[in-house]
C-alpha cells in the first residue's frame, strides 16, 4: 500500500479533519483590545479561576461542515469543545481525541504532544490537521507512522481560519 492509497476498510470514507480550537478557531494572538471582525466573544469557565476570553466566528461552523470531511476535535478543550465552542459556531457535537496522560507532555524528539495520538486516532485513514503549533518534526512523524495521505495545516493564531485555509482544506480533501 502506498502512502496515498487508503486501506480497504477506509475506502469510501471521507478523510478526518482534526480541529484545534486556540489558534485556528480562537485567534488568541490577535491584538488583545481588538476583536477580529466577524467574531463574537465568549467567557468560558473551563477550569477553576478566571474564565477564558475566547473569540469565535459563527460562520466557521457552516464553512467546516461544507468541507468533505468527518470533523473531530484535536484540542486541549477535548469534550469541553462540544460545550463551549460547537454551539457558538454552529457545529453539532463532535468526537474528540482524548489526549489523556499525554496532555502537554513534552517529547525529547520535538514532536508535538498531540501528534502521536492524532495518528493513532486516524488509524490509517486520510486526515487533515489544523493547528497553530505544528513543526517539521510533526510532519516527519506523520510521514513515518501514517500510511495514508495527511495534511498538517498551520493556522496563524493572530488571524484564525480564513478563506484561503478553507480552500487548501477543500483541495486536499479532493485529492489535489
Amino acid at each position: 500500500m502506498t502512502p496515498t492509497e487508503a486501506p480497504p476498510e477506509h475506502k469510501g470514507l471521507r478523510p478526518l479533519l482534526f480541529l484545534d480550537v486556540d489558534g485556528p478557531l480562537n485567534p488568541y494572538a490577535a491584538q488583545p483590545e481588538r476583536r477580529p471582525e466577524g467574531y463574537t466573544t465568549i467567557r468560558a469557565a473551563v477550569r477553576p479561576g478566571r474564565p477564558l476570553r475566547v473569540w469565535l466566528n459563527p460562520s466557521h461552523g457552516a464553512a467546516l461542515q461544507a468541507l468533505p470531511y468527518d470533523l473531530c476535535w484535536a484540542t486541549t478543550w477535548m469534550a469541553e469543545a462540544n460545550r463551549w465552542i460547537a454551539p457558538v459556531i454552529g457545529l453539532p457535537e463532535l468526537p474528540y481525541v482524548d489526549f489523556g496522560d499525554h496532555l502537554f507532555a513534552e517529547r525529547p524528539d520535538g514532536v508535538h504532544w498531540k501528534t502521536e495520538a492524532i495518528v493513532a486516532y486516524a488509524a490509517g485513514r486520510p486526515f487533515a490537521w489544523v493547528d497553530d503549533e505544528q513543526s517539521p518534526a510533526d510532519a516527519e512523524y506523520v510521514t513515518r507512522h501514517h500510511p495514508a495521505r495527511a495534511l498538517l495545516h498551520h493556522a496563524d493564531p493572530r488571524l484564525g481560519l480564513r478563506a484561503p485555509d478553507f480552500t487548501v482544506l477543500g483541495q486536499f480533501a479532493a485529492g489535489e
